[in-house]
């Protein structure tokens, strides 16, 4: 007979509320699902190909061609013949690279007063940056062209680019994200060994704002690279970004689709490289946030 000391101890039964919940695996149904909005994602862009590599007479064809064709290259020649499409190229980078600089920095620096420091009159203001998202951008335009005017920046890319180096979206966002992800007790140790504010934002804050800061860039850079409305009003043929040049390709009496789609094949690239470049870092830098959390 088996003494009491023994016996085999009952296992341990995980306390209530604490028990691990079995995690369910994706069936067929999600994949395929995943996959469609993939192709219906992509679709778009391969059509813009293969319509960019034809001649003009197969674009109308029945049944249509879904094949890249051999004229590529003839039509990209095309493109920069027949518009100054390089310039464009240039206009938009130098657009959306300082406009997306100067976004993040001043929307990691306005975030991290408007979230950490105490001065009179805080939530007033931020109500009121806040309250600049309600009101539509085309109510803006002729004060705004006035104003441009004056200045002399009328057809110039400076145009442009002054009134998007800041925005209420990123000071709200970064502000939102500071009031989570940045302690109190760890600004108040920088503060004990005699940091300044200044300090305390480039060697503690910044670092803590990577995730935050990846995303706004991206979503910033691709903002600025699509926007069409404010270039087309205040900028001159002459003088165009890629959106103005597609709108001064597709506006002649015929269109002529294997140019504008050749056109926008060609401008969608930049934005294809910012995210294959950086998208890593992005998604990486958010996972450390979230770990860090």
């Amino acid at each position: 007979m088996t003494s009491v000391l023994e016996r085999p101890a009952p296992a341990a039964t995980p306390p209530r509320g604490r028990r691990k919940r079995a995690v369910r695996l994706p069936g067929p149904w999600t994949y395929a699902a995943l996959i469609a909005v993939l192709a219906g994602s992509a679709f778009p862009v391969y059509w813009s190909l293969v319509v960019s590599s034809q001649t003009p007479d197969k674009v109308d064809s029945v049944p249509p061609v879904l094949v890249p064709g051999g004229h590529l290259f003839d039509n990209l020649a095309r493109v920069f013949d027949e518009s100054d499409f390089a310039l464009a190229m240039w206009n938009s980078v130098v657009v959306s690279g300082t406009i997306t600089v100067s976004v993040v920095f001043f929307s990691t620096l306005a975030g991290f007063a408007f979230a950490k420091l105490r001065f009179r009159g805080r939530s007033a203001l931020m109500l009121l940056v806040v309250a600049t998202q309600a009101v539509p951008t085309e109510l803006g335009v002729i004060p705004l062209y006035m104003m441009m005017s004056d200045f002399g920046w009328a057809g110039e890319i400076h145009a442009v680019i002054v009134p998007g180096l800041v925005t209420a979206f990123g000071v709200f966002f970064m502000r939102q994200y500071f009031e989570r992800a940045v302690p109190d007790e760890l600004l108040e140790a920088g503060r004990v060994d005699g940091c300044s504010s200044i300090r305390l934002y480039w060697h503690v804050v910044l670092p803590a704002a990577r995730p935050a800061a990846a995303v706004l860039g991206l979503f910033t850079f691709m903002q600025a690279w699509n926007d069409f409305f404010w270039p087309l009003v205040v900028l001159t043929p002459e003088n165009p970004t890629v959106q103005t040049a597609l709108s001064t390709l597709a506006s002649g009496y015929t269109t002529d689709y294997t140019l504008v789609l050749t056109a926008a094949t060609i401008g969608t690239l930049p934005v294809l490289a910012v995210f294959i470049l950086f998208g890593r870092q992005i998604v990486g830098g958010i996972m450390q946030g979230a770990l860090k959390g």
